[in-house]
């Protein structure tokens, strides 16, 4: 009797995965196959046009510029770990930023350092900090900036060295999915829609009631994962606007002379009619060459936007 109820559970089991997988549906656009979800079904949504906005948002990166041009409070959490992930050193600190006449500049109001964060300069004691550092930590005085994208395609004219480096990372964070050149090995690797890539990724959109957004989230495939660059994203679009408002994505790869396994999460708000960022979380482990390891977890938290 135990074993007949057993294999009517697993039979109904079975058959409630495959009706709801009947329930989803698979396009081909572009050279990649997408399962829509039954809501995004029923809504025929125009996925082709769906995937093109995709391809080409501008919003996620123009709401980390629109931050240079606005006013906000931001507490700061850096912790730099060993190898066991017990903390060495960290900086916890507040700081406003304040913009007038078309120039910002920052002021730290407090803050908490322990270990070895900087050296005896006071310079960053690691470049993955000083990354940080340069986007939300930054005191020095700076005029005539603006949130334009314009042409998408990053530039690292007049650059060199590690300074070169931060800034391909930096687009490599801003604008993933997209070609980065110059990025030594992997510059190839970050295109999610290009042709070659057209087997690496399992594609799916849905629908979030909470957010009123679409859901599209891209997961690299079994036995691909040392082929790509992006091993997961997940994205809500506003289904109005199309705007970014969360972006989840793990980045990891292993270039020989170099390796990482980032993963970052970024939340944004609306300040009147811009989109900025109001929460970014940054969990990371980097291996450059002739640099030591550094595994770091970044967390800022931002508020009282004007």
């Amino acid at each position: 009797m135990k074993a007949q109820i057993a294999i009517s559970i697993f039979t109904l089991l079975l058959y409630q995965n495959a009706f709801s997988q009947e329930k989803d549906s698979v396009v081909k656009v572009e050279n990649h196959y997408i399962t829509l979800s039954e809501i995004i079904v029923n809504q025929n949504l125009d996925v082709a046009s769906f995937i093109k906005r995709v391809r080409n948002d501008t919003t996620f990166y123009k709401a980390f510029k629109s931050l240079r041009t606005v006013g906000y409070t931001a507490f700061n959490n850096i912790q730099m770990l060993d190898k066991r992930g017990r903390v060495e050193a960290s900086f916890n600190g507040e700081t406003r930023q304040e913009v007038q006449n078309h120039c910002r500049q920052l002021r730290i109001l407090n803050d908490k350092v322990t270990g070895k964060f900087y050296d005896s300069k006071h310079n960053y004691n690691y470049y993955t900090a000083s990354m940080y550092g340069q986007m939300f930590l930054d005191e020095r005085k700076v005029c005539g900036e603006n949130n334009i994208v314009g042409n998408t395609q990053f530039s690292t004219d007049g650059l060199s060295g590690m300074e070169k480096h931060k800034a391909q990372l930096k687009m490599l964070f801003f604008n993933p999915g997209t070609k980065i050149k110059g990025l030594p090995f992997i510059s190839g690797k970050t295109e999610i829609f290009d042709k070659s890539m057209e087997d690496d990724y399992n594609m799916r959109i849905d629908y979030d009631e909470n957010s009123q957004a679409y859901l599209f989230s891209i997961n690299v495939k079994r036995g691909k994962e040392k082929k790509v660059v992006i091993q997961h994203m997940t994205t809500l679009f506003d289904e109005k606007t199309f705007e970014v408002l969360e972006r989840n994505y793990t980045l990891k790869y292993d270039a020989g002379v170099y390796d990482f396994d980032v993963n970052m999460r970024v939340k944004m708000t609306k300040v009147r009619n811009l989109l900025v960022p109001s929460s970014i979380v940054y969990n990371g482990n980097w291996k450059l060459i002739f640099k030591k390891r550094e595994r770091g977890i970044f967390t800022a938290t931002l508020s009282g936007f004007n």
